[in-house]
C-alpha cells in the first residue's frame, strides 16, 4: 500500500468517526447533557473514544508524510493531536463544555476538509 492509499484510509476513518459522533448528538443539546444522566456520560465516553481515533489518525498521517497536512492550514492539526493526548492520558482534564464545542463547532469543518482531502487524493490513487 502506498502512502496516498494509507492516507486515504485514515481520512476515511476520520470521516466515519465524525459521522458516528454526529449520529449520537441528537440527544445532546448542551454540554450539561453529558453529565446529568448515565446516558449522557456514556455518550461523552463514546465521543471521546472517537476523538481519540481521529487524533491518532491525524498523528499517523503526519508521521507518514510531514508535508501533507501543511497543505490544509485551515484545520488546527496540532490541536487535534493534542486533544487526543489529553483524552487518552489526562482523562481527568476532560471538560464537557470543550468537548461539546469541538463536536458542534469544529467537527463539521473538519468533516468538510477531510472530504476535500479525499477528493484531492483520488488523483494519486488511480
Amino acid at each position: 500500500m502506498n502512502t496516498a492509499e494509507r492516507i486515504y484510509q485514515l481520512l476515511q476513518r476520520i470521516e466515519d468517526s465524525i459521522l458516528l459522533i454526529q449520529s449520537q448528538m441528537g440527544r445532546i443539546t448542551c454540554s450539561e447533557d453529558f453529565v446529568y444522566s448515565q446516558e449522557g456520560v456514556f455518550t461523552l465516553s463514546g465521543i471521546c473514544m472517537q476523538l481519540i481515533f481521529i487524533g491518532e489518525s491525524v498523528k499517523v498521517i503526519d508521521a507518514k508524510d510531514k508535508s501533507y497536512l501543511v497543505k490544509y492550514p485551515d484545520i488546527p492539526w496540532t490541536a487535534i493531536m493534542g486533544l487526543r493526548d489529553i483524552i487518552a492520558h489526562e482523562y481527568h482534564r476532560i471538560d464537557e463544555e470543550e468537548i461539546y464545542a469541538v463536536v458542534t463547532n469544529d467537527l463539521p469543518l473538519l468533516l468538510n476538509q477531510v472530504r476535500t482531502m479525499k477528493t484531492d487524493l483520488q488523483g494519486d490513487l488511480y
